[in-house]
């Protein structure tokens, strides 16, 4: 977990653990895929989270953020270009993970094996490629864009900006797995950075954080293999 310092501005914290997450999660998933103790349910739980999430992130940094950045400092303009590359060729990476079936049970999946599909052991083999090449870009790109967003959050993007930006955020971000969500930054962050994240969401999702954490923490044993 990385600390960050009390002169930290909002965006910066929010985007620092939110990076985390998907560093966190990335790596879980490339390395549950190999576990055949792991149910193909969980896993196409953390894979559907991942894809929608990191998707969804990219998306509103292209269209959304990197707009007011540029306008607030138009020699960012092709630091931000080439970093939207690096989207795409992660929406590439994305796409093949979605493709991986994780549908079949393993009875269904073990016979496909044996006639030549991919399934049983092969569907894991399968994940765990498309996961590992995820990940990679995940850790290349975010340690690519670091460097250059936090500084720009802190000195470009005011807090009413980043405010307005977080909400908009929050309302289209799709309901899938959102309990990994607070699980992970429960890891990722403070206490209080945690507390900071997920003070945009909905008053009607407030009272369901307890349960939350609990359904995050028994799903994030399974897929580390030290639980049932």
């Amino acid at each position: 977990m990385t600390m960050g310092s009390p002169s930290e501005s909002s965006a910066v914290v929010e985007t620092r653990l939110v990076h985390e997450v998907h560093r966190l999660a990335t790596t879980l998933l490339a390395e549950a895929a190999a576990r055949h103790s792991v149910p193909l349910g969980a896993l196409a739980q953390l894979r559907d989270f991942l894809v929608v999430n990191l998707r969804h992130h990219h998306e509103t940094e292209d269209h959304d953020l990197w707009p007011q950045i540029v306008a607030a400092t138009p020699g960012m303009a092709t630091a931000l270009d080439d970093l939207s590359e690096e989207h795409e060729e992660l929406e590439d990476a994305l796409d093949h993970l979605a493709a991986v079936n994780l549908s079949d049970d393993e009875s269904k999946s073990d016979k496909a094996g044996a006639t030549g599909a991919v399934g049983g052991a092969g569907v894991r083999v399968a994940l765990r490629d498309a996961a590992e090449a995820v990940r990679a870009i995940v850790h290349d790109h975010l340690a690519h864009e670091e460097p250059l967003l936090l500084p720009a959050l802190r000195d470009h993007v005011s807090p009413a900006a980043w405010q307005d930006f977080a909400q908009r955020v929050i309302a289209t971000t799709p309901p899938v797995a959102g309990h990994l969500m607070v699980g992970f930054l429960d890891e990722a962050g403070t206490p209080g950075e945690v507390e900071l994240v997920l003070a945009g969401l909905p008053e009607p999702v407030r009272p369901l954080l307890p349960a939350m954490r609990r359904q995050a923490a028994d799903d994030l044993r399974i897929l580390r293999g030290t639980g049932s």
